[in-house]
C-alpha cells in the first residue's frame, strides 16, 4: 500500500514539474491565460500542455490574439483576441501548409452551400438541419454580431470549408483538433471519419472493408503514426490509411495539404470526368501505391478502376443524364428539381448509389462497387427511372416521347436490350446447367 502511494505521488509531481516547466516557458500573455482557464477550462490547459506548440513556446495568446479593427477582435481580460483561429492564422508559422490547403478542394467545401445540393437541405429540410448537419462538415459563413461574439446560427462549427470572418477559407482544427494539434490523430482513417461516410460518400467504410482496412484494424499500433517522419514503405509498411494516400509523404514525393493532388477521377458528380492535370495526379498516387505494390499491380488496379467508370458513365449515367434532360426539354416534367417523382430517383442514382459504386471501386470495396453501388443503380434506372419516365409522359400525353426513349437508350443499346427482350435463352440455359452440375440443383 505504501509503495502505492508513493508511485501516485511520484506521478503526481512530475505531472505538477512538468506543468511547472510548460507554465514558466510560456510568454507572460499566455501564462495570465493560464491561470484563469487551468480552473475554467482544464481541459483544454491539459491537451495544450506537451503539445508541440508547447514545446514550440507557441501558447493561447500566440494563437488567439487579435488585431485592433478585425470583426471578431473581442477586449478579454485586458486582452484583444479571437475565438476562431483561421488558417491565416495558422499560416503565420505554417505557410507551406496553409498556401496548400487554401487551394485544396477542403477549402472550396463550403460552395456546396450555393449548389443545388444546399438548396436541398434548406428548403426540403430546413435551417436546423443544415446547421446542425451539412454546415458541420462543409463549413458555414461565420457571422460575426455587433459585440465581436459569434453568432450561433453559423458558430461553432470546424467544417472543412468554413468561410472565417477574416476572409479565409476552412480550419485546420477539422483535422488537427485543438488543442493538441496531433499529427498522430490527423493520420488515423477515424479522422476522416466525421465527414466521409454516409448514404452518398462512405470512404470509411468502404476502406474499412478493404484490405488496406483489414491490415490496419490489425497493425495499427504497429505504424508509428506519432513520429514526425512518416514515410510510407520507410517508416510504417501494414497498411495505409486515408492521409498515406492522399496527403503523406512517400519515397517520391513529400507531404501534401491539398488532399485532390492525387485524384485522377471526379467521382463526385452525376458523370464522372477527368480532373485536371490527371495524369500528373495518377502518376503521384501510383507512387504512393507504389511503396508496397508491384507495377503491374498498381498498372492492373488503375485499368480496372478506368473501365468500371467509363462502364458507369456510358451505361447509366449518360442516359439517365439525358432522359430526364429530355423530358424536361419535351414539357413532360418540369425545369424545377425535386417537384417531380423522377427527379428524386434520379438525385439518388448518382448522387448516392452512384458515388457508393464509384468510390467503392476506387478504394477496394467490392460490396460498396457492387451490392450498394452497381446493383442499386440498376435497380433505380430500371424499376424506377424508367417506369416512371412512362408514367410522366403518359400523364403529359405524350406517350411517343417514352417510346423514344426505350428505341434510342434500351433496345438501340446492346446492354440494355434485355430490359425488353428478356435474358439471353443460351446464358439461361448455361446456367441452369452449371448449378445442376455443381450443386446437383435443377434450376426451373
Amino acid at each position: 500500500m505504501k509503495r502505492m502511494m508513493l508511485v501516485v505521488i511520484a506521478a503526481v509531481t512530475a505531472l505538477l514539474l512538468f506543468q511547472g516547466m510548460a507554465f514558466a516557458k510560456a510568454s507572460k500573455e499566455t501564462k495570465q491565460c493560464i491561470a484563469c482557464h487551468e480552473e475554467v477550462m482544464p481541459g483544454i490547459v491539459k491537451q495544450w500542455v506537451g503539445s508541440a506548440h508547447d514545446k514550440a513556446d507557441v501558447g493561447c495568446y500566440e494563437c488567439h490574439k487579435a488585431n485592433k479593427g478585425e470583426s471578431d477582435a473581442q477586449v478579454h481580460n485586458g486582452f484583444l483576441v479571437a475565438v476562431i483561429v483561421s488558417p491565416r492564422d495558422c499560416g503565420q508559422c505554417h505557410a507551406k501548409e496553409t498556401a496548400e490547403q487554401e487551394a485544396s478542394h477542403h477549402a472550396a467545401a463550403g460552395d456546396i452551400l450555393n449548389t443545388k445540393d444546399g438548396i436541398l437541405g434548406q428548403t426540403i429540410g430546413g435551417e436546423p438541419a443544415v446547421t446542425v448537419g451539412c454546415r458541420q462538415c462543409h463549413g458555414s459563413i461565420v457571422k460575426v454580431n455587433a459585440d465581436g461574439t459569434l453568432d450561433p446560427s453559423t458558430w461553432p462549427n470546424t467544417g472543412i470549408g468554413r468561410v472565417n470572418p477574416d476572409g479565409s477559407k476552412g480550419t485546420c482544427s477539422a483535422c488537427h483538433t485543438r488543442h493538441r494539434f496531433n499529427r498522430e490523430q490527423a493520420r488515423k482513417p477515424e479522422n476522416c471519419g466525421k465527414c466521409h461516410l454516409g448514404p452518398d460518400h462512405p470512404q470509411k467504410e468502404i476502406y474499412e472493408e478493404s484490405k488496406h482496412g483489414i491490415l490496419y484494424r490489425a497493425f495499427g499500433d504497429q505504424m508509428n503514426m506519432d513520429q514526425k517522419k512518416w514515410v510510407a514503405g520507410e517508416d510504417y509498411y501494414d497498411a495505409p490509411t486515408c492521409a498515406s494516400c492522399h496527403m503523406s509523404a512517400s519515397r517520391g514525393q513529400g507531404v501534401t495539404h491539398d488532399v485532390g493532388n492525387r485524384l485522377s477521377w471526379n467521382l463526385r458528380s452525376p458523370i464522372s470526368k477527368r480532373t485536371k492535370d490527371s495524369a500528373k495526379k495518377l502518376g503521384s498516387m501510383k507512387d504512393v501505391c507504389s511503396s508496397c505494390h508491384a507495377s503491374n499491380f498498381v498498372e492492373g488496379f488503375y485499368t480496372q478502376l478506368d473501365e468500371f467508370v467509363a462502364f458507369y458513365n456510358n451505361k447509366f449515367a449518360i442516359p439517365a443524364t439525358e432522359i430526364r434532360s429530355l423530358l424536361m426539354e419535351e414539357g413532360v416534367i418540369s425545369k424545377n428539381n425535386f417537384d417531380d417523382k423522377i427527379d428524386w430517383t434520379y438525385f439518388e442514382l448518382w448522387h448516392h448509389e452512384g458515388r457508393r459504386a464509384r468510390h467503392g471501386a476506387a478504394m477496394s470495396g467490392p460490396d460498396y462497387a457492387w451490392w450498394h453501388g452497381i446493383y442499386d443503380v440498376a435497380k433505380n434506372f430500371y424499376t424506377h427511372l424508367l417506369p416512371e419516365a412512362k408514367e410522366a409522359c403518359e400523364k403529359a400525353g405524350k406517350p411517343e416521347i417514352y417510346e423514344k426513349i426505350i428505341a434510342k437508350y434500351i433496345d438501340g443499346r446492346p446492354e440494355h436490350q434485355w430490359y425488353t427482350r428478356g435474358f439471353d435463352p443460351a446464358r439461361v440455359e448455361e446456367m441452369k446447367k452449371y448449378y445442376q452440375e455443381r450443386y446437383n440443383q435443377k434450376v426451373e
